[in-house]
């Protein structure tokens, strides 16, 4: 087995415990391989030493950002991946750190599940391509007041949104900014996306769920600078006034790791802070 470990060495005690997780995946076993000088600081074999298409199992240790950085730089790559969590509020990055060596363990004793979740595409005006695991921003970015933004399904005309910008997540990315915006928690085995608007003038202007085989279509319509685009808070499009862009369902899907001593709803009770108690 091949495990590539990548560890965020900007989180404190990263390192150490990079080279702890090394140490105990290399005695079971394991060819452990990471990124060139990662691979010097924690005592693993560099990347380039394998075929990539023959690696197992990519852990990120970091929180979800570092996951859906990973997911960008690697997009070529069809890798199941495994998130140990070194921040606070992480959803895919399940993994605490009071909990690395059993799930460790978990994981080489085939207790898990790959969970294969929705990544949506994005082609711009000029026919820039991107694409999404959380989610697709929309906002004004310089513009000091509110933007127009039309939004279609498939052609067909929804809405004109007065609002700050316009959020479209996956399942994945519902518990991220769409949350924040009031937008609701899709369980991730639902084939949906949400479109969420941000600080809509109009208070009627809700959330609205879609499927994920409907295209949307979004057009900047304000008179003003040019808008931005940010595809899970890393790559950068602009819009012009008059400009479409096109979200649809990718055909590759973001492939989770998730292990059997955890679940998605435990998950959700924890990172929220939900208090309820079952009688």
């Amino acid at each position: 087995m091949i495990i590539a470990l990548f560890p965020n060495i900007s989180k404190k005690q990263s390192k150490n415990i990079a080279v702890g997780v090394q140490e105990f995946l290399s005695s079971n076993g394991i060819t452990v391989v990471a990124e060139e000088e990662d691979a010097k600081l924690i005592n693993a074999q560099s990347l380039s030493s394998v075929d990539l298409k023959e690696i197992d199992f990519m852990i990120s240790m970091g929180g979800d950002g570092t996951m859906l950085r990973l997911a960008h730089k690697y997009e070529h790559l069809d890798i199941p991946m495994l998130g140990i969590n070194l921040g606070h509020l992480g959803f895919m990055a399940d993994v605490p750190l009071t909990d690395i060596y059993p799930s460790l363990q978990d994981l080489i004793n085939g207790h898990y599940k790959v969970h294969e979740r929705v990544i949506i595409k994005g082609v711009t005006q000029k026919g820039d391509h991107c694409f999404a695991v959380n989610d697709f921003v929309v906002h004004r970015a310089r513009n000091p007041s509110l933007v127009e933004i039309a939004i279609h399904i498939d052609g067909v005309y929804l809405n004109t949104f007065e609002a700050d910008g316009i959020i479209i997540a996956t399942p994945n990315g519902s518990t991220a900014y769409s949350l924040a915006a009031g937008g609701p928690i899709i369980s991730p085995n639902i084939d949906a996306l949400v479109l969420t608007p941000i600080s809509p003038h109009t208070i009627s202007n809700r959330p609205i769920v879609l499927g994920t085989n409907q295209e949307i279509q979004i057009q900047y319509l304000s008179d003003y600078e040019p808008i931005e685009i940010r595809a899970d808070g890393l790559s950068h499009h602009n819009l012009s006034t008059g400009d479409v862009f096109r979200i649809s369902r990718h055909q590759k899907n973001f492939k989770l790791v998730t292990l059997n001593r955890r679940d998605y709803f435990s998950t959700l009770r924890t990172k929220l802070g939900w208090s309820g108690k079952l009688r």
